[in-house]
């Protein structure tokens, strides 16, 4: 009875200290931070030792001098110095400004101000972070730069602030502040846990940094994909201010009952009902409506994988291409003369006033994988005109759907594997031989051939495909 303890003593030791590796190379980069002196310092001092050796060598005897060679030696002596004059000054008024800083810090707690913008121009999102340090100065010819580190302990890049805001009335600056474009790996809601804000001279020779208490949210938009065209028809009525072409089908019978009035044809009581409840209904007859003023879409985050293939690396890349797409259909919707109705299947606190495309970017951004509501629970197929399912999608719940949808209703299916795919046997080998991937998604398209998990998506794939060719709807493969 002791091994199969041993050996779970054993994995719990191996999980420990892979923890504790990833603790300590997260505060050595932390304390890193710290470091003054970067790359270019040690390439300019290199770099100067090595021109102080050519200026002041003489010439090799034996060998008659050139008449241009005292000139030249003079005039590069004047722009050595010229050049490390600058230099020291950049890199004193460096200094100077991390302690002005450091003063704020401890008189007004000044702290870097922080918050994100997305901007939405023709359905394509762009990410901004505005940064403000009030009362901060400027080294000369120098930069101020920042960083915020998010989640698990991971780094932004570095954000610049080289514009100045003056105060009112006044010549004097108030604060120097800094829009720039954010670019991070997943399209999901992220948490800040803090930054930092960095002093640099006019060569980055050094890089003081001062921590910064900094807490917050904010989520990275999707992104806008080639976009196709089908022609949709809406099936909810909540005005009748726009007329289709195909009339629709509302209120089917047996669907809705109304108590019995004089002059309704008797052989549409329902004796079932008067039998039970001793009360006289009818059945509401089948009609069909020429006005639809709205059109709804659904997006299904249904996920029935197993639970060990959330931890591998292709399910981030699948959910953000998944978003993608669903994005890119709600961009080619919204072009459509009904309102269109965007009806997710998670829950957010997304604020009020968003406007509509806002709103609907924030909760795909923010929606993840879920078990909780199958499609078919999920998707109404009297009111919703167009769904966008996964290749996660459980069979048996969409088997089930699509015996309760018409020609009318309208699928897009997601093939998640597409994104990892999309390579060439040649590329794919010269990668893994000749050069080493260079991002995430190339170091994963590398591992998916090879991977069990690929089988497992690609055969739900053709199951899905199957299941949607035999149905009655209209459909399509992104």
């Amino acid at each position: 009875m002791q091994a199969p303890n041993f050996v779970i003593l054993q994995l719990l030791s191996s999980a420990r200290i892979g923890m504790n590796w990833k603790y300590i190379k997260w505060k050595i980069r932390y304390y890193y931070q710290y470091f003054p002196f970067t790359t270019n310092f040690f390439l300019c001092v290199a770099l100067g030792w090595l021109v102080f050796r050519l200026l002041k060598s003489n010439t090799p005897k034996g060998e008659s001098p050139s008449p241009l060679l005292p000139f030249i030696l003079v005039m590069g002596k004047l722009t050595f110095i010229f050049i490390a004059v600058l230099v020291i000054i950049s890199i004193i008024s460096t200094f100077f400004c991390y302690a002005w800083y450091h003063y704020l810090l401890a008189r007004k707690n000044t702290m870097l101000k922080v918050s994100f913008n997305t901007e939405i121009k023709k359905g394509r999102n762009r990410l901004f972070l505005e940064a403000q340090l009030e009362g901060a100065l400027r080294p000369i010819l120098g930069f101020v730069t920042g960083k915020l580190y998010y989640d698990n302990n991971k780094f932004t890049n570095r954000f610049a602030l080289l514009s100045g805001k003056k105060k009112e009335n006044s010549i004097w600056r108030a604060a120097i502040s800094g829009r720039n474009r954010v670019y991070l790996p997943d399209i999901k809601e992220y948490e800040i846990k803090g930054g930092f804000v960095y002093f640099q001279d006019m060569l980055h020779l050094v890089s003081l940094a001062v921590p910064q208490t900094i807490a917050g949210h904010f989520y990275q938009p999707p992104a806008l994909l080639d976009a196709t065209t089908t022609e949709i028809y809406p099936r909810k009525t909540e005005s009748m201010d726009v007329r289709i072409n195909q009339m629709r089908r509302v209120e089917g019978e047996y669907l809705n009952y109304k108590e019995f009035e004089t002059g309704d044809d008797v052989r549409r009581i329902v004796w079932q009902v008067y039998a039970r409840n001793r009360e006289l209904v009818v059945r509401t007859p089948e009609m069909f409506e020429p006005y639809a003023s709205h059109l709804y879409y659904y997006v299904s985050f249904y996920s029935d994988i197993k639970s060990e293939w959330l931890n591998e690396g292709f399910i981030n890349e699948m959910l953000n291409y998944f978003k993608n797409n669903a994005w890119t259909i709600y961009q080619s919707l919204a072009g459509k003369e009904v309102q269109l109705r965007f009806m997710p299947d998670q829950s957010f606190n997304v604020p009020e006033h968003l406007q509509d495309e806002e709103r609907v970017a924030g909760i795909i951004s923010q929606s993840v994988w879920q078990s909780d509501k199958p499609t078919d629970s999920y998707f109404n197929p009297r009111h919703g005109a167009v769904l966008c399912i996964s290749s996660f999608i459980s069979v048996e719940s969409l088997k089930a759907l699509l015996d309760r949808c018409d020609s009318f209703t309208l699928i897009y299916f997601v093939k998640l594997s597409r994104i990892l795919s999309r390579n060439s046997v040649a590329g794919l080998i010269s990668r893994i031989i000749f050069l080493p991937p260079q991002d995430r998604l190339s170091r994963l398209r590398a591992k998916w051939t090879f991977s069990p998990f690929r089988l497992s998506v690609q055969k739900r794939e053709k199951e899905i495909e199957a299941l949607l060719e035999d149905s009655k709807v209209t459909w399509g493969i992104l």
